[in-house]
């Protein structure tokens, strides 16, 4: 049931991005004015009034490719449209973190762990993850 109102909120907050977006181009946020714009510009099957006005409601998110269609006639990113700024800065810092902590022997021993075979890589994440959980517990006894 958790998981039903975290996607409900990523509705929600698609919904108040979408017509943030509709606004700062200039269209009024009205879902009439949503399904012109978008069927003049899809290519596949027109979407009716009532599927736009659930994307303006918060109660549904557009499938990828028409997500794509609205970020280009919106000249918005489709990504920061669909999940939000905070959460690609939030992917990117992960990344940048990645990339400035990994030196080159670290590099080396993360490329071997990638030939073993599937049980021994299962095996020194194992060794890991209890290396870890003992770090945690404190000082060796």
């Amino acid at each position: 049931m958790k998981f039903n109102f975290l996607f409900m909120d990523e509705k929600a907050e698609f919904s108040q991005r979408l017509r943030r977006a509709m606004e700062q181009g200039g269209y009024p946020v009205r879902p009439i004015v949503l399904e012109r714009e978008f069927n003049t510009r899809y290519w596949g099957r027109a979407v009716t009034v009532q599927a736009v006005r659930r994307w303006l409601r918060g109660e549904a998110i557009p499938s990828q490719e028409k997500l794509q269609v609205i970020a280009e006639w919106l000249k918005v990113e489709p990504h920061a449209l669909r999940f939000g700024e905070g959460k690609i800065k939030a992917i990117q810092e992960k990344r940048k973190r990645w990339d400035e902590g990994i030196g080159y022997q670290e590099r080396e021993v993360f490329e071997a762990f990638l030939n073993l075979p599937a049980t021994q890589r299962k095996a020194v994440r194992e060794v890991i993850l209890g290396l870890v959980l003992a770090s945690k517990a404190g000082p060796n006894k």
